[in-house]
C-alpha cells in the first residue's frame, strides 16, 4: 500500500485529493453479508422475469443511443413518488451517488462549500473533494440528534452553498423531523443554499414518518434524493433519482454526460417499478427483521438507536472491533463504522437475523465469562 501511495503521489494529482482513500466497505466471501445495507432478500422471481424480458427487448436497439431524457422512466418515477410531481420534477443517474455528484458539479465547485453533519454518509466529503468543493463538518448533539435550532444556527453562521441532510441518517438510522428541513431551508435563504435531503432509506421508515417531498412546493432550492438500490433490491443496477423544482433538473442537464443512463438501466428500472408490489412486500419483512434486531440487542444489554432504515446502529460495546472480528470469524459480516463503542448491522432475512443475534449472544457471553 505504501508503494502504491508513493507512486500515486508522483502524479500531478490535485492537492485536495492527496492523502484521501477511496470509499469502500470490505468485500469478503462469507456466508452472511450484513455490512452495506443491501436488500438481502433478492429480486423476486416474477420481477426477475419481467426485468429479463425488458432487457431482452432493449438489447435489440443497443446499436442506438438510449433516450437521453429517459422520459418514460422519469414519468414512472414521478408516478411512484406521488405528491403531485411529474416528469419535469424528476432526474435520475447511475446510483444516487451520481445524482449527488451532479448536484455538486452544478452548485458546488472551487470557492464553494458543502455542509454535512457527521456521523453521516461518508461519501459526502468524498463527493465534495471530487468536485473541488470545500466540505465543512457541522455538529450534532451527544446522542447524534440534530435539532432544527442547532442546524439552522450552523447554516446561518457558515453560509454554505450546499447542505446535506441524511434522513434516515446513515449510520445512525434515525429520521429527521421536517422541522429541521424547514429551518435549514429558511436559514439558507440569504446565502441561496441548496438543501439536499438524502432519503435513500425512506421506504423502510416507520408508518407515518413524513417525507421531505411534502415540502417541495414553493422551495426551488430543496432537493430530495432517493435510490432503487435498497427497497427495490437493485443495488447492482445502479439507479438513483431525485425530485426538485424543474429548474434544478435543468441545471443538472448542464453537467450530465451525454446519454448517461443506459437503455439497459432504464429498462431494468421501469420493469421493477411496474412490479413494485412484490418488492414492497419484501420491505415490510425487512422492517420486521429490523425491529427484531432492535429487540434482540436490547435484550442483550446493548443500546440500539431507533431505526427508520434497513439497518441498526448499536452501542454499548467496550471493544467493537473485536466483536466485529469474532462475528466475521463466525461467518457474519457487519459494519465497523469507526465510532467508538458502536457497530452497524443490516436487517437481512429471518435466517440471517437469527444467525447474527445467535452469534452475537454467544460472543458477548464468552467475553463476559473471561476473567477480569
Amino acid at each position: 500500500m505504501n508503494d502504491q501511495l508513493e507512486r500515486l503521489n508522483r502524479l500531478p494529482l490535485r492537492s485536495n485529493l492527496r492523502g484521501l482513500t477511496p470509499y469502500g466497505a470490505p468485500q469478503l466471501d462469507v456466508p452472511i453479508l450484513l455490512n452495506v445495507n443491501e436488500n438481502t432478500h433478492g429480486v423476486p422471481a416474477d420481477v426477475r422475469a419481467a426485468i429479463s424480458a425488458a432487457v431482452t427487448e432493449a438489447a435489440a436497439g443497443l446499436n442506438r443511443y438510449p433516450d437521453r431524457e429517459f422520459t418514460e422512466l422519469r414519468k414512472a418515477l414521478a408516478e411512484y413518488l406521488g405528491h403531485g410531481l411529474d416528469e419535469s420534477n424528476v432526474w435520475a443517474a447511475n446510483g444516487s451517488n451520481e445524482v449527488l455528484q451532479q448536484i455538486l458539479q452544478a452548485f458546488g465547485g472551487p470557492g464553494r462549500t458543502a455542509l454535512g453533519f457527521p456521523p453521516t454518509y461518508s461519501m459526502y466529503p468524498l463527493l465534495a473533494s471530487g468536485t473541488d468543493t470545500r466540505y465543512i463538518t457541522g455538529e450534532r448533539a451527544g446522542n447524534y440528534d440534530l435539532t432544527a435550532e442547532s442546524a439552522a444556527r450552523q447554516v446561518r453562521e457558515l453560509q454554505p452553498n450546499i447542505v446535506f441532510l441524511c434522513s434516515p441518517n446513515n449510520p445512525t438510522g434515525t429520521a429527521l423531523g421536517l422541522d429541521v428541513v424547514e429551518a435549514v431551508y429558511e436559514a439558507g435563504a440569504g446565502s441561496q443554499t441548496i438543501v439536499i435531503v438524502d432519503e435513500a432509506y425512506h421506504e423502510f421508515a416507520h408508518e407515518g414518518t413524513p417525507s421531505a417531498l411534502t415540502l417541495l412546493p414553493g422551495r426551488e432550492r430543496l432537493i430530495v434524493s432517493r435510490t432503487m438500490s435498497k427497497a427495490f433490491a437493485l443495488a447492482g443496477a445502479r439507479l438513483g433519482y431525485m425530485a426538485a423544482a424543474p429548474e434544478v433538473t435543468d441545471a443538472l442537464r448542464l453537467v450530465r454526460l451525454p446519454y448517461h443512463l443506459s437503455a439497459i438501466t432504464q429498462a431494468t428500472a421501469l420493469a421493477a417499478l411496474e412490479h413494485r408490489e412484490a418488492l414492497m412486500a419484501e420491505v415490510e419483512d425487512i422492517k420486521r427483521q429490523r425491529d427484531r434486531i432492535v429487540e434482540g440487542l436490547t435484550r442483550l444489554g446493548l443500546t440500539p438507536a431507533a431505526s427508520d432504515s434497513n439497518f441498526v446502529f448499536f452501542g454499548g460495546l467496550e471493544n467493537p472491533h473485536e466483536v466485529w472480528q469474532e462475528l466475521l470469524d463466525a461467518g457474519v459480516l457487519i459494519r465497523d463504522v469507526g465510532i467508538p463503542g458502536h457497530l452497524r448491522v443490516t436487517a437481512g432475512t429471518e435466517a440471517e437475523t437469527t444467525a447474527f443475534l445467535t452469534s452475537l449472544e454467544r460472543i458477548l457471553a464468552g467475553q463476559a465469562a473471561l476473567p477480569a
